[in-house]
């Protein structure tokens, strides 16, 4: 029998290397003081500065933009709304939104990738049959109940682990992503018009705008409905 030892030694050391990795960027930046540098006072005391520096630039600015936003959503780090806003700020609200768009698609596959090779396989063997059952159901209707969860204002980086842990095909993780994404990215990029006078990132988003994004993944579930009613129908 072939020795399988060595292969499950750079196996492990591949995760750790990637778990080391994920979590290094994370204490760096909080290390450094990237809290502080990414915060929305700091934006605002440079606004001039990042808008001279966009405008004499602008294919550099939008390189540099679009690592940073991909890399924050890659690594989770809590500055992604600042960052939509200054995108906003600097690039307008329709370079802006597909600026943010794509780079939030981007960032949030590498996390799903990480994820779903880091712990995806171990996670269904724990949970066993009722693991197995969940995965079926949501794999089943997977665009419908990708688009749901990102409509829905849930947290983003658990939208991009949580799905990690299912057999939901990369191509449909990434469009329903792609896809799910842009009515808030497009409502915090609009908002970054208006930079210089938002004082505070609490109660940003209105209540209404936050229920319209609601009633937007719900209609997302309306695919998912449809088919379990045909279904029992046909089971009678």
């Amino acid at each position: 029998m072939r020795d399988t030892a060595p292969a499950r030694r750079r196996t492990l050391l591949v995760r750790l290397a990637i778990l080391a990795l994920f979590a290094g960027a994370l204490a760096a930046f909080f290390a450094f003081g990237g809290d502080e540098l990414v915060h929305l006072d700091t934006v605002k005391r440079n606004r001039d500065a990042l808008l001279a520096f966009t405008e004499a630039h602008f294919a550099l600015a939008l390189l540099w933009a679009f690592l940073i936003y991909a890399g924050a959503i890659a690594f989770s780090l809590p500055i992604a709304i600042v960052l939509s806003l200054t995108i906003g700020f600097l690039f307008g609200r329709w370079v802006g939104t597909a600026l943010v768009v794509v780079a939030a698609t981007v960032g949030a596959t590498l996390v799903f990738l990480a994820a779903r090779y880091l712990f995806a396989d171990a996670a269904r063997k724990r949970l066993g049959a009722l693991g197995e059952r969940i995965n079926a159901g949501f794999t089943r209707n997977a665009f419908s109940y990708m688009l749901f969860l990102r409509l829905f204002p849930f947290p983003f980086f658990l939208v991009n682990l949580a799905p990690a842990f299912t057999t939901i095909p990369l191509s449909t993780y990434v469009l329903a992503t792609a896809i799910g994404i842009i009515p808030g990215t497009f409502v915090f990029v609009n908002l970054g018009h208006a930079l210089g006078r938002i004082e505070s990132l609490h109660g940003l988003v209105s209540a209404d705008v936050l229920g319209s994004l609601a009633l937007l993944a719900l209609l997302a579930l309306i695919p998912v409905a449809v088919q379990r009613i045909r279904a029992k129908r046909n089971a009678y």
